[in-house]
């Protein structure tokens, strides 16, 4: 397939209620979308780098200005047979995982559009429906928080994570826990920890917690291996994990038990499935995260959660969730059951709402094979 043009879009979609983590509080969504026109067939992909630099230092601004300057000049009138070849042609730039995987993850819809088949198949999965879970940001007050965790268990969620910090985080679990004794809980601290915490963090293994999710440094494996040794609860490695490397390296160490996979922050599908991979061949269970995207980001996640190894509920919940109104179509819905059912329809299987992706424009650039 010809890559003939990209365009890269700023879209603004307010949540339906604020997203609170270590990091601070959202109440909107600046989203980078990426159209890549591939024999005249387009295939979309979505940025998940933040409004801020504080989660990762990528953020969309330097997302925008490194696809336009670097990483669509490097694709752009390229002949490809596959998405698969995208990263190769991206390799000079180093890190920025987050605008390539924009690209590439946009070229493996526009391929599997291409030749008419789900792009979930394309990928490798087989699963037919997904397992749910749901994150929980931090909420005013610990009533708040219950009552959110009571609308989410009545829908059907498989398992509940929150957001913790210092402040708010043994209490809250307390609180939890005594209310529900039997869900399947976990906690996401976003590196709010150090390491001489310890005694502090040994207080999570009353709470039979699923996981505890990158309690220290973003960039870690070493410290959270000595941590793992000290506590009985598994700790789950997000931002930590890069490369499939990475994850060979904290299997190797024994610095978690469990690794989330963020197709939108590892540098797109190829590196998703490398880690996939290596985890799967060291019975280290993964699960799909979420980066508060929008339907197309989500209907990624959906397609990559179809891999064997995706053994734990995942983090891609109802557009409803997050959005009054999503910008694919259907939405995405999750069952009773707290399940996802995948669609066989070419690509990811939604509709891209073009019309309201339009209204939603704040800028947008497009970049053709002919003007490099």
């Amino acid at each position: 397939m010809k890559i003939e043009a990209i365009t890269i879009r700023e879209i603004r979609m307010p949540l339906v209620h604020f997203f609170e983590t270590s990091f601070g509080r959202i109440y909107n969504r600046r989203i980078l979308l990426v159209t890549a026109q591939c024999d005249g067939v387009n295939g979309w992909g979505e940025c998940v780098a933040g409004e801020d630099p504080f989660y990762s230092s990528e953020w969309i601004e330097t997302a925008w200005a490194t696809i336009k300057a670097y990483l669509a000049p490097a694709i752009l009138g390229r002949e490809l047979a596959s998405g698969r070849d995208c990263p190769a042609l991206m390799a000079r730039m180093r890190g920025h995982r987050m605008a390539k995987a924009a690209i590439e993850n946009a070229l493996w819809d526009a391929e599997a559009r291409q030749k008419n088949v789900p792009l979930w198949k394309l990928l490798g999965g087989f699963r037919r429906e997904i397992q749910c879970g749901v994150s929980i940001g931090i909420q005013d007050s610990i009533e708040h928080l219950l009552d959110k965790i009571d609308v989410e268990a009545a829908a059907g969620y498989q398992r509940i994570k929150l957001k913790v910090k210092p402040g708010w985080d043994v209490k809250v679990l307390e609180r939890v826990r005594a209310r529900w004794s039997e869900i399947v809980l976990s906690c996401d601290a976003n590196s709010a920890y150090t390491l001489d915490q310890v005694e502090h963090l040994r207080e999570f293994d009353q709470f039979n917690l699923l996981m505890i999710e990158q309690p220290l440094w973003n960039d870690d494996i070493y410290y959270h291996a000595r941590l793992q040794r000290e506590l009985r609860s598994s700790i789950c490695l997000d931002e930590s994990i890069r490369h499939a490397r990475d994850a060979a390296a904290a299997v190797e160490t024994g610095a978690c038990r469990i690794i989330n996979v963020k197709v939108g922050r590892v540098g797109g599908f190829t590196e998703a499935r490398k880690i996939h991979d290596a985890c799967l061949r060291n019975n280290i269970p993964v699960w799909c995260g979420g980066m508060l995207e929008s339907g197309i980001g989500r209907a990624h996640n959906i397609a990559l959660s179809t891999l064997e190894n995706f053994r734990l509920p995942g983090d891609v919940s109802a557009s409803k969730r997050y959005w009054k109104e999503d910008i694919i179509e259907p939405e995405v819905e999750v069952t009773s059951q707290g399940t996802i059912g995948i669609r066989d329809n070419a690509g990811t299987g939604y509709r891209v709402r073009e019309e309201l992706i339009e209204k939603l424009t704040a800028r947008q650039e497009t970049l053709r094979a002919d003007s490099k």
